[in-house]
């Protein structure tokens, strides 16, 4: 099921698009990022854009081809941009949380359409971060305590299939044994 978000005209549900937009692709102006922007249907003044960029501590950084971009700090870096860190593509942001499923999750079960996650004390937070930064399309949202995580998808089979993949990940390690420290 492809559904669209609703159109959310918030201050926050815009930056929380140009955020995903600078994690996602090299934009090079403010010109560019508001075109995208108004793509995907949010028409901005550059003032506001500027504004949102200043908010959010967006920089410029140099990507490998030499060309500066914009990229805003990671969540919870404390507005630092660590050395040049470029848009990462989704299927590396994707790989990411398949990573910190394989050291952080203990068990994934789904009920319709939510899966409950459960992580060692203290990294689910961690974890429900690093799902939010991987905008897969059928996660609807995530809420993290200290060693569980709540995940809505959009659909009941969504959930079946995301929970499978999430023990997939999980069970990763067990299928290298010389890696695990049993």
């Amino acid at each position: 099921m492809d559904r669209e978000p609703l159109a959310i005209r918030t201050k926050a549900a815009r930056q929380m698009r140009i955020a995903r937009i600078l994690s996602t692709q090299n934009v090079t102006s403010q010109a560019e990022l508001a075109r995208v922007l108004a793509d995907s249907g949010i028409e901005t003044t550059q003032a506001t854009l500027s504004r949102d960029l200043v908010e959010m501590g967006a920089q410029k950084v140099r990507a490998p081809d030499g060309a500066l971009v914009y990229a805003v700090p990671p969540e919870g870096a404390g507005g630092v941009i660590q050395g040049a860190r470029v848009p990462s593509r989704p299927e590396q942001l994707a790989a990411r949380f398949e990573r910190l499923c394989d050291e952080l999750v203990i068990t994934a079960e789904n009920t319709r359409n939510l899966v409950v996650v459960r992580t060692p004390a203290g990294a689910a937070q961690y974890l429900a971060a690093a799902l939010d930064q991987s905008f897969l399309p059928a996660v609807l949202g995530s809420v993290a305590g200290d060693d569980t995580v709540l995940i809505i998808l959009d659909t009941d089979d969504g959930a079946e299939r995301f929970a499978a993949q999430v023990r997939r990940a999980a069970n990763a390690a067990s299928d290298h044994p010389e890696e695990n420290d049993d």
